[in-house]
């Protein structure tokens, strides 16, 4: 596979134009074509991330994470690419370990592959390490098989699965819904271990609304589940 011709990374972004040009720099060591998703940010991210190379779309206001995937999944289709690297914005995800998803593709034909970050658990603040562990648990209970790190945003997947699914969420229930929604296709999904980076004051989840967003979107599911 040649991935710099078929990937595209897939960035959203709000309001992180203190990080946005260096990781498009150094994504761009593995990916020249790079969307930045451009989610209404007041703060100069998409002038800034244009400037670093990356294509920008830009939403008029802030709709959140899925909204903001959504929207760069549907403009890297029409540019012709079959594949999409999701990493985050705030520099909270390392691109030096962009191969390992490229690699686990190959190796075992998945159509998704997500970043695992629990092989070194202890550098993610206590509460995010809990939630995250809590959140897995009951997806890995729903899919039947077991999720290491259901949260990781940090993805590789194949863009026609992605189009052929029903996806509503709008904000970070997005990586849940994306990964059981793939597992109920039948698609294989696989997962890779990769660095743990966190600083607080970079960090856009807030981990009582999002935890309650989360269990809205859970309660919708688990609704229907006979």
């Amino acid at each position: 596979m040649d991935w710099t011709h078929h990937c595209v990374a897939v960035i959203p972004c709000f309001n992180e134009a203190p990080h946005i040009e260096a990781i498009v720099a150094e994504v761009r060591g593995h990916l020249p074509n790079i969307i930045v998703v451009d989610d209404g940010s007041t703060d100069g991210t998409g002038r800034r991330a244009k400037a670093a190379g990356a294509e920008v779309i830009g939403q008029r206001r802030n709709g959140g994470k899925g909204c903001a995937l959504r929207a760069g999944w549907r403009h890297a289709r029409h540019r012709g690419f079959t594949w999409a690297l999701m990493m985050d914005g705030d520099g909270q995800h390392a691109p030096e370990d962009i191969p390992k998803f490229f690699a686990r593709a190959e190796k075992n034909g998945a159509a998704l592959v997500v970043g695992d970050r629990m092989g070194n658990a202890a550098a993610m603040p206590w509460l995010r390490r809990q939630v995250n562990r809590w959140m897995s648990r009951r997806l890995s209970g729903l899919a039947g098989v077991r999720l290491p790190d259901s949260q990781c945003g940090f993805r590789l997947a194949r863009l026609e699965t992605l189009a052929g699914l029903r996806l509503a969420g709008r904000r970070f229930e997005i990586e849940s819904e994306t990964l059981v929604a793939y597992l109920a296709a039948g698609q294989g999904v696989e997962f890779v271990p990769i660095q743990v980076i966190y600083e607080s004051n970079r960090s856009k989840i807030s981990p009582l609304l999002d935890t309650w967003r989360w269990w809205r979107w859970w309660t919708a599911q688990t609704a229907v589940v006979p």
